[in-house]
C-alpha cells in the first residue's frame, strides 16, 4: 500500500516575481509534494510552461474549460491539501476578496476546504493602498495565510515592502500547513528587535539587532494556531499582518510592556536584543562637539527575563544568550539559563558577520538546568520551527 503525496496546488500569477516560484515549487517537490501548478496567462508572459512541467513533473493547468470532462475546476481544489498563491498580485487578491469565479484558479480556491497561502508581491503604493489593505483583512478574516511581503529592492530603482517573501520562508509556511496547529488556543508574547537607550535627542547607545529572529517567532507561532502579541523595538524587517504589535524603544518601556502584556499568558518568548545600561545623565539638548567629549554615566538596566521569570507562574518561558565567543558560548549559556529561571535558553553566536538579519545562524537549546538538548544551524525561519518543535514536545510532555 503506497502512501499518497501531500498535494500542494500552486496558483501562478502574472507578477514579474514569478520567476522565483519556480525555485519555490522545485523545493516543494523536493520535499515530498505532489505539485500541480495552475497558471495564468499573464504568468506565461514570465514563465514558460515547459519550464513549470518541468519542475513539477506535472501538466500544467491554465484554462478554465480545460478538462471539462474531469470537472478540473472543481476537482483540483478538492484533491489539494494546500493551496499556495504567489505571486500574488493585487488584482489577484482583489478578485479572491470579491469571490470571482471566472478563472481556473478561482474556482479552485472556491471549490477548495484546504488552507490557503498567499504570497503577495507588487510595489509599496499598491500594498498600501486602502483598497489592498481592505482586501487583505477580508482574506485574514476568512483564515488565508500570508507569507510576507518583505522589505527590499523591487522592479524598478525603488525599494520597499512589496517584494516576494523569501523563497524558503514560503515553502515552511505551506509545510506548516500540512501538521496540526500544535499551538491552538496558545497565547503568547515575543519580544523583537533592539532597544535604543538616549543619549540626547539625536544619539541613543544600541545594537545591531534586526528583529529578525522575534519576528520570524511570531510568525511561525501564528500559523501553528497560537494568538500573538509582538513587542517589538526599532524592527528592520515587516511583520506579517494579523500580528498584533505594541512598539517599544528603551529597555524600560519593553519592561513595562512585558509586565502588561505577558503575564497569564502561555508563553513567553524574549528574542530582543536588550541594552544592559542607559545613559544616567542624558541631555536634553544635543551634546555639542565644542564642549569637549563627554562623560556618560551608565545605569544598569532592569533585568525583563530574569523579573518576568521570577513571576511567571504557568507561563513557559523561553531566553536568548547571543554569544561571540564559539569556544565558551554554550557555557555562559549554560549560566543564564540557572540563573534566569528559564524553561528553555537559546544560545546563538553572534559577530561583526553571523547571527543579524536575514543570515543562517548556529544556535544550542539548553533546558532549565542549563543542559544542552538540542543544536541547529539553519535560517531564522528554520531555527524558529526547531524552537517551536521543543516548546511543544515540553508542553505536551506536561501533566
Amino acid at each position: 500500500m503506497t502512501t499518497r503525496l501531500p498535494r500542494v496546488i500552486v496558483g501562478l500569477t502574472g507578477g514579474i516575481a514569478a520567476y522565483k516560484v519556480v525555485t519555490v515549487i522545485r523545493r516543494l517537490v523536493e520535499r515530498g509534494c505532489d505539485v500541480h501548478v495552475i497558471a495564468s496567462e499573464s504568468a506565461l508572459n514570465f514563465v514558460g510552461s515547459a519550464t513549470i512541467e518541468a519542475i513539477s513533473r506535472n501538466p500544467v493547468n491554465v484554462g478554465l474549460f480545460d478538462g471539462v470532462s474531469e470537472v478540473r475546476h472543481v476537482s483540483l481544489g478538492q484533491s489539494a491539501d494546500v493551496i499556495l498563491i504567489a505571486p500574488a498580485t493585487a488584482n489577484t487578491l482583489s478578485n479572491l476578496a470579491d469571490g470571482r469565479a471566472d478563472s481556473l484558479l478561482l474556482t479552485t480556491v472556491l471549490a477548495s476546504a484546504c488552507p490557503i497561502v498567499v504570497a503577495p508581491a507588487m510595489h509599496t503604493e499598491m500594498w498600501d493602498n486602502d483598497a489592498t489593505v481592505a482586501n487583505v483583512q477580508t482574506l485574514v478574516n476568512r483564515g488565508f495565510v500570508f507569507v510576507g511581503p518583505d522589505t527590499g529592492r523591487l522592479t524598478g530603482s525603488d525599494s520597499g515592502t512589496g517584494r516576494l517573501a523569501d523563497e524558503d520562508r514560503i515553502v515552511d509556511t505551506v509545510l506548516a500547513q500540512l501538521i496540526a496547529p500544535d499551538f491552538n488556543g496558545v497565547t503568547a508574547v515575543v519580544t523583537a528587535g533592539g532597544t535604543r537607550e538616549p543619549i540626547d535627542p539625536v544619539r541613543y547607545l544600541g545594537n545591531r539587532s534586526t528583529g529578525e529572529m522575534g519576528v520570524r517567532l511570531a510568525e511561525a507561532l501564528t500559523r501553528r494556531g497560537a494568538e500573538v502579541i509582538l513587542i517589538a523595538a526599532h524592527l528592520e524587517v515587516t511583520v506579517p499582518r494579523g500580528i498584533r504589535v505594541v512598539e517599544v524603544s528603551t529597555a524600560g518601556e519593553m519592561h513595562d510592556a512585558v509586565t502588561l502584556h505577558a503575564s497569564g499568558t502561555d508563553l513567553f518568548i524574549s528574542a530582543a536584543a536588550v541594552s544592559d545600561y542607559r545613559v544616567g545623565n542624558r541631555s536634553d539638548s544635543k551634546l555639542k562637539k565644542s564642549l569637549g567629549v563627554p562623560h556618560l554615566e551608565l545605569v544598569e538596566n532592569a533585568d525583563i527575563l530574569k523579573d518576568f521569570s521570577g513571576v511567571k507562574g504557568s507561563t513557559f518561558v523561553v531566553g536568548f544568550s547571543a554569544e561571540t565567543s564559539r569556544d565558551s558560548f554554550v557555557e555562559h549559556a549554560s549560566a543564564k539559563a540557572r540563573a534566569k529561571g528559564v524553561d528553555l535558553m537559546v544560545a546563538n553566536l553572534v559577530g561583526d558577520n553571523k547571527g543579524f538579519g536575514n543570515t543562517d545562524a548556529d544556535i544550542v537549546l539548553l533546558d532549565q538546568n542549563g543542559v544542552v538538548v538540542s543544536e541547529f544551524h539553519g535560517t531564522k525561519s528554520d531555527i524558529a520551527s526547531h524552537i517551536l518543535d521543543y516548546v511543544s514536545r515540553q508542553r505536551a510532555a506536561t501533566p
